[in-house]
Order: C-alpha cells, then sequence, then structure tokens
C-alpha cells in the first residue's frame, strides 16, 4: 500500500510502494524486436534507512569502526572563529522558523508515525527483500550530453512541428528517437525496458518527457499542453552540493525564466520543493510566486523518518534538519474570470515517509496531491530525474533513476514468450540527435 494512511495532520507514505505501483506490468524489448515479461521492483536497500544518523554513528563507533567519513556528513566544516557568539541572520531567520514550526512537526509526526505503526508499519522491521548491498552507483552522463546537444544544428521548421514522438516505433527499435529536441511518449499500457544511448532505462507507462536544460525547454512549450499539476524540485544554491559537485546548482532569479504561465492551466497547482533556508523559501512566496501569478494557498512539510518511525536527524539539529518545505500555489492568470471550482488546499500538512538513500530523490506526490486535482488532471514535473505514470517530466537528468542498475528485472513465468507488436506511429528516417550522440556517450560511461 504506498499511502498507509491519511489523518488530519497529514499524510505517512511508503516510498517505494509508490514507484513499483507504476511497473506492475513491464515488458523488455530486445534489439530483435523480441519482447518478454519480466517483474520490475526498485532495489529496496535504497530505503532501508534502519537507523537515525546520530545512531548509525555510535553504532559503527560501538563496532570499531572508522566513523570518520560519517563524522564528516554530520559535523559542519570548520569555520573562522567569530569575535562573539552572534548569529548571522540567516541562522536567526532559520532558528525563528524551525521554533514556528516545531510543534506542528513532533506532534504531528508523533500521531501519524503511531497510527502507522498500529497498522503494522514504521516498526522497524525490515522488509521481505531486505538485502546487504551497496547502493546503485551508476555515473549519470545525462547532464553532460545535454551541453553537446547544445553545438548540433536546431531542427528545421518542419520537424519542429512533430513535437511529439513514440518511444518504440512500430517495428520495435528506438534508434529513431530524438530525446533532446522532441517530447516521447510512451503510449503503452505498459512500463518499457528499452534501450537509449547504449544503455538500458525503464520507461513508466502513459509517461512523456523531454531531456534538456534550459536553453532547450521550447520542445515542451510547443508540447501544446497545458498542465493542473506542475511540481519542481530546483537545483538550489547550496554549499555542499557544491563541494560534492553532484550536480549544477542554478542561481535562484533564473527559476523567474521558466515558462510556468504557458504550462500551467488556470488555478492549477504549482508545487515547489524549498530547502531549509530560509532566504530560498522568501524568494519563492514572495519574488518567483507573484512574478508567474501565482498565489501561495499552503506550504507542506515532508518529515523523514527511519524504517522504526524515528526523525532521521535529531528535529534540533543545528546542521540538517529531518524536514523539508514544500510551498503549494494556484496560477491565477489575470485574463481568467472564471469562476473556480477548486478544492481548498489546506495548510501545514505533514508528508511523513522513510527517505531514499539515493541523493536528491523525492517521494512521488502523485497519490498526496490527487484529492485538489480532478479527475483527468495532467501532471508535469520540471527539473525531474525520474519519470512517473501519466505525467510529463522535463530535466538534463530526466531519466537519471530510470536506468535498469536502479531496478530489479526478473523474467517471470510467461517471460520466455513473445508479445504481440503495439501498434505506434511512423516516424522519419531522418538521422537524429540521438544517434549522432550514440558514440560520444558510450564512450563517457565506459
Amino acid at each position: 500500500m504506498s499511502v498507509v494512511l491519511v489523518n488530519t495532520q497529514g499524510c505517512v507514505l511508503d516510498a517505494r510502494s509508490l514507484i513499483d505501483k507504476g511497473y506492475l506490468q513491464c515488458i523488455q524489448v530486445r534489439e530483435n524486436n523480441q519482447k518478454s515479461h519480466v517483474n520490475c521492483r526498485f532495489k529496496g536497500q535504497c530505503f532501508q534507512i534502519l537507523k537515525s544518523h546520530l545512531d548509525a554513528i555510535a553504532s559503527v563507533a560501538a563496532d570499531g569502526g572508522n566513523i570518520e567519513t560519517l563524522q564528516k556528513t554530520d559535523k559542519p566544516t570548520k569555520k573562522r572563529k567569530r569575535k562573539h557568539s552572534e548569529l548571522n541572520q540567516g541562522e536567526i531567520d532559520s532558528q525563528a522558523f524551525h521554533k514556528k514550526i516545531r510543534s506542528v512537526v513532533l506532534e504531528g509526526t508523533k500521531s501519524l508515525v503511531d497510527s502507522a505503526r498500529s497498522l503494522g508499519y514504521l516498526n522497524g522491521t525490515s522488509t521481505t527483500d531486505t538485502v546487504k548491498e551497496p547502493l546503485p552507483s551508476q555515473e549519470c552522463s545525462l547532464a553532460a550530453l545535454c551541453e553537446m546537444a547544445k553545438e548540433l544544428p536546431l531542427v528545421d521548421d518542419e520537424q519542429q512541428e512533430e513535437c511529439a514522438q513514440p518511444l518504440v516505433a512500430a517495428d520495435g527499435s528506438t534508434s529513431h528517437v530524438d530525446l533532446f529536441s522532441r517530447v516521447t511518449e510512451n503510449r503503452a499500457d505498459w512500463a518499457t525496458v528499452v534501450t537509449l544511448m547504449g544503455e538500458e532505462y525503464v520507461i513508466p507507462p502513459h509517461t512523456a518527457f523531454l531531456l534538456s536544460d534550459f536553453t532547450k525547454i521550447q520542445p515542451l512549450v510547443h508540447y501544446g499542453r497545458r498542465f493542473d499539476l506542475i511540481v519542481m524540485d530546483p537545483p538550489w544554491e547550496n554549499k555542499s552540493v557544491k563541494r560534492s559537485r553532484r550536480y549544477s546548482c542554478l542561481p535562484s532569479s533564473q527559476l523567474k525564466r521558466l515558462p510556468i504561465p504557458l504550462l500551467a492551466s488556470p488555478n492549477g497547482l504549482v508545487v515547489t520543493w524549498v530547502t531549509n533556508r530560509p532566504s530560498h523559501l522568501r524568494f519563492v512566496r514572495d519574488e518567483l510566486y507573484p512574478h508567474w501569478g501565482v498565489e501561495v494557498v499552503a506550504e507542506w512539510l515532508w518529515i523523514k523518518v527511519t524504517t522504526s518511525g524515528e526523525f532521521v536527524f535529531p528535529l534540533d539539529s543545528h546542521h540538517k534538519k529531518p524536514y523539508e518545505v514544500l510551498v503549494l500555489g494556484r496560477f491565477r492568470p489575470s485574463s481568467d474570470n472564471e469562476t473556480s471550482s477548486e478544492v481548498p488546499v489546506e495548510d501545514q500538512r505533514l508528508i511523513v515517509s522513510v527517505p531514499s538513500a539515493l541523493h536528491s530523490q523525492k517521494p512521488s506526490l502523485s497519490e498526496v496531491l490527487k484529492p485538489y486535482l480532478g479527475a483527468e488532471a495532467k501532471c508535469l514535473e520540471l527539473f525531474a530525474r525520474s519519470l512517473l505514470p501519466g505525467w510529463t517530466s522535463w530535466g538534463n537528468e530526466v531519466l537519471k533513476f530510470q536506468h535498469t542498475s536502479y531496478f530489479t528485472l526478473t523474467p517471470t513465468d510467461d517471460g520466455a514468450g513473445v508479445l504481440e507488436d503495439e501498434a505506434a506511429e511512423d516516424c522519419t528516417d531522418n538521422p537524429t540527435v540521438t544517434q549522432r550522440l550514440s558514440s560520444s556517450a558510450e564512450s563517457m560511461d565506459k
């Protein structure tokens, strides 16, 4: 069950089950156009957060292990000693925000965790498929490929009109797919394992995606859809991320360039993940949303807990907090005079879940936000690093967590059987960006 429970404080999610829900039916497409059934599950070790961070350090130390690496992540980098014990403005703002929401977090989380435990969840027991394996560590070169794609000639006007393309052609091939300048659609009712740029990826059913950055976002606009829900997790500027070089950060002011007014439906929901820096929260509320014509309607909190329901970091930790903020707003175009029948969004709702051990992998909000959307809502994720069934996704690493290294694929009992080809639209035979970059992709991944 992906949504474990819902109450007046919020909800408890099983993040891994939310992912697996999109792969209940999955086929693997071979080079010879042979298709076979496979069971597909996201790797369980990614969600085995058994102990809080400090407990993990203490446990390693008790076993005589080397805790130097863990301690580095728990303690802030040493800085020059201040003349006085005064806090800077950012620290003062952080403390004020924490004080404001502390009781909501503490009491709400306790209520949700207690209820989840009564249902047999968050009781500290491991899943049946617990394995002691290292986390997947696939080297992602997608962002680099996006940079390379900028140097290629622009698609001509005639081809540009064909803004969408099928993932799998009528002949079963994927060699025609231009990932960088057209939206790619998996039109099948099942998930599909395909080879793209020499690597295998699992693509959920009825999903669409565009692999690009700001300079190549126009195909998404030309796609011609207005979205009832837009979720984004921007690459906020962050000192620890800069040091680790996990991904490129984006100055806050650049976010205003996102064409939200061209993508959002009137009164559609816009949801932004925000780090715990008050300056980022103020920017979203006071600058970014007003710039787009989005009215702030609520702030929610994602609470990160272990498999036994404890905070992953101490609630009052000065270094890292066990929560992140989501700012929810409604797009209010000035030209829209229609009466809205939208569902009101409650403020200060909590989303409790065991986080992924993979950096920057957020839980899916598809089930949580359903009550506030229409039955046929169209959903878009910006700065995505994975795909969701039924959603459109955009980002320069949009396929990162779709790589087969993050999944366990096993043939089913009828896996040896060949499936009938699914009808798909014909594509042009012209060389594509993907074909021209495939050799580069293979060399970079070696």
